[in-house]
């Protein structure tokens, strides 16, 4: 992985974590300040925001972790696991927080329930994403094993040479 591709990635990692961090900030400010008008429910729908942030949060540095350990060339180990599952976590935390948004958004649908449908859709797309970063999971975990393989051999044939 080049340096521009390393550092690109890390500024838009930058600059999404310090939009959801001021985005969070300004929810709270909302929820402290800001009353209800009835229409639809604001709190629950603002702390459900905030929690996605966080979602998002987990899987930026879970992301930047990755790249750090792909530019050491460490990626190919288990320490690898636990940040890819946690960005497995965070897609399905946010699938859920948006199956929790539909219900919340579905009684005002009664009269155009498509609305609903299309985003339970969009939810199974999110959860979709979770498998593809799994079926991924499953390939580095394939990589992990050939690595440790190929080591053993080498230490092998250093022994025999």
């Amino acid at each position: 992985m080049g340096k521009l591709t390393v550092g690109a990635l890390r500024a838009v990692l930058v600059v999404v974590l310090a939009g959801t961090v001021c985005v969070q900030a300004l929810m709270v400010w909302a929820l402290a300040t800001d009353p209800e008008d009835g229409s639809l429910p604001l709190t629950p729908m603002r702390v459900i925001a905030m929690l996605g942030m966080v979602s998002a949060q987990v899987a930026l540095v879970c992301v930047w972790r990755l790249v750090t350990m792909v530019r050491r060339g460490t990626v190919f180990s288990h320490a690898a696991f636990r940040y890819v599952d946690g960005v497995i976590g965070a897609i399905v935390a946010a699938a859920l927080l948006w199956f929790a948004v539909t219900g919340i958004n579905a009684p005002g649908q009664r009269e155009d329930p498509g609305v609903t449908v299309i985003m339970g859709g969009v939810g199974l797309a999110i959860l979709g994403v979770a498998l593809i970063v799994l079926v991924l999971r499953m390939l580095l975990t394939q990589a992990v094993a050939r690595d440790v393989e190929a080591s053993q051999m080498q230490a092998e044939l250093d022994e025999v040479i």
